[in-house]
């Protein structure tokens, strides 16, 4: 099975410069854990859950730096540009490879998610959970009908 038929698009993006806060909001919104980054068509990063966790700071960090008024010192994530934060280095696959070999680089890197260029612009995006619907089509597929 190729890639193309089970990534998504068109694929949300953030840019460079937005912000780590607005990056958190569409993900939020979107109920997804990564976001490809990109110019101009064109991936230049991508940035995670994870990346952002190390921006917001926990509720406790946030309780602690109330008592003690030091609000200013701590950085704020609407001012955090998303290219500090994010991952450049990006593994990223064709339309054309197939499905298992997203799923084996998902699982050996231990990514969420792939990002899909083709002539070096973003095309696509296949998630853990898009292996997951196509692995639950082919077996439904598969099964004999019940008598």
């Amino acid at each position: 099975m190729k890639i193309e038929r089970w990534m998504k698009q068109p694929v949300l993006t953030v840019k460079p410069h937005d912000s780590a806060r607005h990056a958190r909001e569409v993900m939020a919104e979107h109920r997804i854990n990564q976001l490809p980054v990109v110019t101009d068509g064109c991936l230049v990063g991508v940035i995670t859950d994870r990346d952002l966790r190390d921006v917001f700071p926990s509720v406790l960090d946030a309780a602690r730096t109330s008592r003690r008024r030091l609000a200013h010192t701590e950085a704020d994530p609407a001012h955090i540009p998303v290219e500090d934060v994010m991952t450049a280095n990006v593994l990223t696959l064709g339309p054309d490879a197939l499905l298992a070999d997203a799923a084996r680089l998902m699982r050996r890197q231990r990514i969420g998610a792939v990002p899909i260029v083709a002539s070096g612009r973003l095309v696509g995006i296949v998630s853990r959970s898009d292996v997951l619907d196509a692995y639950a089509e082919v077996s439904r597929s598969a099964s004999p009908s019940p008598a």
